[in-house]
C-alpha cells in the first residue's frame, strides 16, 4: 500500500512540474536601444507639445480613409493596414523646432503604397493629412511618391503609445517635427498646392524643410 501511495504521489508531482514547465510567463516587448550599430533615443525622450494633448483612439472603431482626388477611395481598419501592407523599418531623427531631437527606429508601411492603391487622379498634386484631434498638414504628392516615407505603427520595436500617435504617425524625413503628424485618420489628395495646415496657418513654413528656417519669411 505504501509503495502505491509513493507511486501515486510521484505521478501527481510530475504532472504539476510538467504543467509548470509548459506554462511560461509571458513577458512584454523590450525596447530596442541600438540598431545596426546606431544608438537610439528612448521612446520616453519626447516632449509633449500636441495641440490638444495625447489622443486615445478606440481601435475597434478606427478607420483610415484615403480620399479626395483618387479613382479608388479606401477605408482601412488598423489590422488591414498592419497586416495588408509590406512592413519597412528605418532609423530616422525627428528634429523639433523647440530645440530637441530623437533618433528612433521606426517601423511601418510606405505612404506611397497606400496612395498607389487608391489610384490618384492626374489632377492631384498635394496630399493633406488629417489627425484625430483636428490637426492637419500637407505635402507635395511628389515628396511622398518620390521618397520612402513611412507611416509608422512601431518605434524601437514597441507599438506606438497614445502619446506617440497611436495608431499611426508620419515619419516625415527631412522635415521639421511639426510636419510629423500623429493620430492619422485620413489622407486626402488635393489639387491645391497652397493648402496650409495647422502651423502653416500660424506663420510656420509650409514646406517644413529642415534646411530652411521654420518661420515663414
Amino acid at each position: 500500500m505504501k509503495s502505491i501511495k509513493k507511486i501515486f504521489g510521484a505521478a501527481i508531482l510530475g504532472i504539476v512540474l510538467l504543467g509548470c514547465a509548459k506554462q511560461p510567463v509571458s513577458l512584454g516587448p523590450v525596447e530596442i536601444r541600438n540598431y545596426e550599430g546606431k544608438d537610439l533615443s528612448s521612446v520616453n525622450d519626447f516632449e509633449e507639445n500636441s495641440i490638444k494633448g495625447p489622443q486615445h483612439i478606440d481601435i475597434k472603431n478606427y478607420a483610415l480613409k484615403i480620399s479626395g482626388l483618387v479613382e479608388n477611395p479606401k477605408s482601412y481598419s488598423y489590422d488591414q493596414i498592419v497586416n495588408g501592407y509590406k512592413p519597412y523599418k528605418q532609423v530616422v531623427t525627428l528634429n523639433c523646432v523647440e530645440g530637441w531631437s530623437v533618433n528612433i527606429l521606426w517601423e511601418g508601411l510606405l505612404v506611397k503604397d497606400l496612395i498607389a492603391a487608391a489610384k490618384p487622379s492626374a489632377k492631384a498634386n498635394t496630399v493633406i493629412f488629417h489627425a484625430y484631434d483636428g490637426y492637419t498638414t500637407s505635402f507635395p504628392l511628389s515628396y511622398l511618391m518620390g521618397n520612402d516615407i513611412l507611416m509608422a505603427y512601431k518605434m524601437n520595436g514597441l507599438p506606438l503609445a497614445p502619446e506617440r500617435g497611436f495608431p499611426f504617425q508620419l515619419v516625415a524625413q527631412s522635415k521639421w517635427g511639426y510636419k510629423w503628424i500623429k493620430w492619422i485618420t485620413e489622407i486626402e489628395l488635393s489639387d491645391n498646392p497652397d493648402y496650409k495646415g495647422y502651423w502653416g496657418q500660424r506663420g510656420y513654413s509650409n514646406s517644413g524643410d529642415l534646411n530652411q528656417n521654420f518661420i515663414a519669411p
